[in-house]
């Protein structure tokens, strides 16, 4: 049975692997190639022959050299990546510290007084003036750090 279906796919295949090229002449002047002579013109059957073995050289130089052009580009896409997110790492670390620092701002308009401890460990207020160079201080070390 399999001999039978092997020869059977042996016939099939012996036309189309015998196909050749043929080349033509149409009436405009124009050649044409196909693998089925026409019908209406006279045709002549060309040999087609396998590319020089040098071709093939060239094509694996030019398929090396892609392939390097494609490692490098992925490489210095990689590089791209890897900076961008360093560089979105570091803003949303400086937005957090921006944050902390305006509510702390926000804290220090709220707090009437404030206090330093001593060396024992007590709190001592400071006064109006002092309380008022603290916030301003601080007000400046924001608007340095964040902007507006």
């Amino acid at each position: 049975m399999k001999k039978g279906l092997l020869l059977l796919l042996c016939l099939l295949i012996t036309p189309i692997t015998q196909a050749g090229t043929y080349r033509w002449v149409d009436e405009n002047g124009q050649t044409h190639f196909g693998d089925r002579p026409p019908v209406n013109a006279a045709s002549d059957e060309v040999e087609l022959k396998a590319p020089a073995p040098s071709s093939d050289a060239d094509a694996r130089a030019r398929k090396e050299r892609m392939n390097e052009f494609l490692e490098q580009t992925e490489q210095e896409r990689a590089e791209r990546n890897e900076a961008k997110a360093k560089q979105e790492a570091k803003a949303a670390k400086h937005e957090a510290l921006c944050e902390s620092l305006r509510a702390r701002l926000k804290h220090l308009k709220s707090v009437s007084r404030m206090y330093r401890l001593n060396k024992e460990g007590e709190r001592v207020f400071v006064d109006d003036e002092e309380n008022e160079r603290i916030r301003q201080e601080f007000r400046a070390k924001v608007q340095s750090e964040c902007g507006a």
